[in-house]
């Protein structure tokens, strides 16, 4: 079974009040969600292997270590998964960057991805889906579904703020998967929302309504 990570980072919880705030402006909160996905990004790679490599300092030789093993891809569920890339590619430079789109038929409710576009070297990498929130669950279900049909193995999933039954859905549909979150929240309301939330992400990020 997957495990959940609550990241209680002083920096983190401190932020993540700016960002929950209704009169936190688009560009502030913009800012923030960058920041916070900056300091979730040194948390999430703790685990990242390592080996031991030769090299020269200004003073003389020294074994040191680099980062070995699988490669890192970020993938943001559009649109409001993208206002988290940048503060994590300032941590993982390298990274590959993915993209999944997704909408739900509003007939049948199943998925219907319009536009999933991943690294070539899927098996190789480790991927982290990143959405600021985990709300039903159906739209982290859904990305993470598509990325293991195209021979995704290592997936972790990342998010600002997530309702036990998004957490829920997300272990059940995929147990493999660990879900890393900054805040668990205490319920959704009658219209999907996360309760207290942050109001609709997209739309504090990009400035929509």
């Amino acid at each position: 079974m997957g495990k959940v990570y609550v990241f209680d980072h002083p920096l983190i919880q401190h932020k993540l009040t700016y960002i929950r705030d209704k009169n936190t402006g688009t560009k502030e909160f913009r800012e923030l969600v960058d920041e916070v996905a900056t300091l979730m990004a040194f948390e999430i790679t703790r685990d990242l292997p390592l080996e031991e490599v030769e090299i020269e300092t200004p003073v003389g030789k020294a074994t040191s270590k680099t980062i070995a093993g699988k490669k890192v891809a970020l993938v943001p569920i559009l649109r409001a998964g993208l206002g988290m890339v940048d503060g994590m590619l300032k941590i993982i430079p390298a990274a590959k960057v993915g993209h999944v789109g997704l909408y739900r038929d509003p007939e049948t409710l199943t998925p219907v991805e319009y536009y999933v576009k991943l690294p070539t070297d899927v098996e190789e990498r480790e991927f982290i889906v990143v959405d600021p929130m985990l709300a039903t669950g159906g739209s982290a279900v859904d990305a993470i579904s598509a990325i293991k049909k195209r021979g995704a193995k290592n997936i972790k999933f990342m998010c600002l703020v997530a309702a036990p039954e998004g957490v829920k859905a997300v272990e059940e549909a995929h147990p493999d998967v660990d879900i890393f979150i900054a805040a668990l929240d205490e319920k959704l309301n009658d219209h999907g929302y996360i309760v207290p939330g942050l109001g609709d992400a997209g739309d504090r990020l990009f400035g929509t309504k």
